[in-house]
Parts: structure tokens; C-alpha cells; sequence
């Protein structure tokens, strides 16, 4: 990800943000506290010390910033996924390393984009239909990395029972928007550490002993 609301571990020592993307964490954070009607474009360009119509020399309006901000983290999450299943190929890690390596990526969105994780929950519909379905379709591929992962360290589970599994553990870890305020959340490392036991051991709850031919 190198794009985030608050500002991702990947973008930590990288170059500052462009003007472009300091709108977008903007109007992200803007929108995710206020709601996507209740913020204008003048206090958008406020936060970032431009005025309200030179936004529209970086984008057309609200719409298309809400567009690039679901579209684009769907995207990332995507890509950046599939990048750490390529990875973890190339350097013969285990299954396990494998899913801990998403596991940990998904971590980094759920404590650094929650502003983005409240905004998909209460805006996606406002999206256009095209790039609604562009979300939904990243989103699709995004649980199918982690499905492939999760059934090869535990390959008794069907991809259905894989799939629930994998959407719980989401649930799980997307929960942070709803632990607000400065003492909600103990430091970031703790945190991560925590949320990986966490996801690790809800997936590890998934297997059952099944009858012989038994299958969902």
C-alpha cells in the first residue's frame, strides 16, 4: 500500500505526499467523521491549505474522490496481498509464513486505514455502479488469496468453510474503527501482536473432525 488515510507503515521514511494524496487522507478522515455529505469541498481544501476550487485541479469533485479512495485501498489490498503470496513463493516459506505474512498486511490496513474502513462500511453505495463492481470484484480475488492460504495450512476445510473463516477473521480485524480515542488501543506493536494471536486463533478454530466423505 503506499496510499493511506493515516499514513501506512509502507509510507513511513518514504518520500512525503504529493498534494493529490494529501487530499485523499484528507477527505478520507473528513468524510469518516462526518459523513460524506456532511463535508464540502471548501473544508476539504481547508485541511490541506488550498482553497476549495483548486481542488478541482487534482479532481472533479467529492465523487470522484470517494471513487479513488474505495477503488484505490480495494485495489491495494489486492495487490498487495497477491504480492506477499508471490514472495512468500519465491523465498519457500512455509504455508504458515505464508498466511502470516497476509495476516500481517491486512494488520497494517486495519490499524492505518481505519478512517477507510469506516468509509467503505457507510459510503460504498454511493459509488457508481462500475466502480462499485470494481470494488466488490478486488474484494472478491482478495478473499481467494487468503482462502488458498488458509486451506493450505489447514487443507481439511472445504473453500466454503475456508471462505466463512476468512470474511470472521476480516470482521475481526476491521473492528479497530469502533476502538476510538487515545486510550482505546495500546501501543501499535502490542496491538499487531495482538490482533495476529487473535486472527491465528480464529482460523485455527476452524477445522473440525468430519465423518468420512463429510463435506459442506
Amino acid at each position: 500500500m503506499t496510499t493511506s488515510a493515516e499514513g501506512t507503515t509502507a509510507d513511513r521514511g518514504a518520500a512525503p505526499p504529493t498534494r493529490r494524496e494529501q487530499i485523499l487522507r484528507e477527505a478520507a478522515r473528513l468524510f469518516a467523521e462526518r459523513g460524506f455529505h456532511g463535508v464540502g469541498v471548501d473544508e476539504i481544501g481547508a485541511a490541506v491549505g488550498i482553497s476549495g476550487p483548486g481542488l478541482y485541479r487534482h479532481f472533479a469533485g467529492k465523487d470522484a474522490m470517494l471513487a479513488e479512495l474505495l477503488v484505490g485501498i480495494s485495489r491495494r489490498l489486492h495487490d498487495g496481498g497477491a504480492a506477499r503470496v508471490a514472495e512468500s513463493a519465491a523465498d519457500g516459506l512455509s504455508p504458515d509464513a505464508a498466511l502470516d505474512a497476509l495476516i500481517a498486511g491486512h494488520i497494517d490496513f486495519a490499524l492505518d486505514d481505519r478512517a477507510l474502513i469506516t468509509l467503505h462500511d457507510r459510503e460504498l453505495d454511493r459509488l457508481r455502479e462500475d466502480d462499485r463492481k470494481q470494488v466488490r470484484k478486488l474484494q472478491r480475488q482478495y478473499v481467494e488469496l487468503w482462502v488458498d492460504a488458509v486451506r493450505a495450512v489447514y487443507p481439511g476445510l472445504t473453500r466454503l468453510e475456508a471462505r466463512v473463516s476468512v470474511h470472521t477473521v476480516f470482521g475481526l480485524l476491521n473492528s479497530t474503527p469502533h476502538l476510538s480515542g487515545p486510550s482505546s488501543l495500546p501501543d501499535r506493536d502490542t496491538t499487531a501482536a495482538l490482533l495476529h494471536r487473535l486472527a491465528r486463533g480464529a482460523l485455527a478454530a476452524a477445522p473440525r473432525e468430519s465423518a468420512p466423505g463429510q463435506s459442506w
